[in-house]
């Protein structure tokens, strides 16, 4: 077997791994749950492969994480995700796609600019990067195309927009999902640098 031979497989295998693990760490959080929105679970194996293996594997990566999200707005898993998915599929199925395959893109690019000068640094702007953009995506999704769903939820919370969006819809995830991949950082790093050297 040739050197690219070898690279493709292990490139092939280490993609598999990793989203199978994205696919149950997903499923496993439709039962984790604060407000109508379940965490998400999977963004440090998104994290690993965007710098392991490059932007496209970030796309694929937070693709799989979008298609699970919305498998479950599709089955009533995700309760949130399912109003939406009865408000307009088609918006709702774009708003799920886009973010995460955004989101694992952008991560594998950003740890890809830094790694060079620093590989710590590079994790910690990844992992922060992630979140930032699957939840930042998703807000804006929210305001532009289900406003009068976004207003019924506020209302219902006895918030304006702007409060139930902060602490009320998706505040306690998204904390929760950006301190877990901070904390999980270092381990992160640990597993590409021993990939990376296995590789070389």
């Amino acid at each position: 077997m040739t050197n690219s031979a070898t690279i493709r497989t292990r490139r092939m295998a280490g993609l598999s791994i990793l989203t199978a693990l994205i696919i149950v760490l997903q499923v496993v959080a439709t039962f984790v749950k604060v407000g109508p929105f379940s965490f998400t679970l999977a963004l440090a194996p998104i994290v690993i492969g965007g710098a392991l293996y490059g932007r496209k594997a970030g796309a694929w990566l937070g693709g799989v994480f979008s298609v699970v999200v919305l498998l479950m707005c599709i089955t009533g898993g995700d309760a949130g995700g399912s109003i939406l998915w009865n408000v307009s599929p088609l918006l709702c199925a774009v708003l799920c796609l886009v973010k995460g395959t955004a989101a694992g893109w952008v991560s594998a690019a950003v740890y890809r600019s830094i790694a060079a000068k620093n590989s710590f640094g590079a994790v910690i702007c990844a992992a922060v990067v992630t979140p930032v953009v699957n939840t930042g995506i998703f807000l804006v999704g929210l305001v532009l195309f289900f406003q009068p769903t976004l207003a019924a939820w506020a209302g219902d919370a006895g918030m304006n927009i702007t409060s139930y969006i902060l602490f009320g819809l998706t505040g306690v995830n998204f904390l929760v999902e950006l301190t877990l991949n901070l904390v999980l950082s270092g381990v992160i790093e640990r597993i590409i640098n021993y990939r990376v050297k296995a590789l070389a």
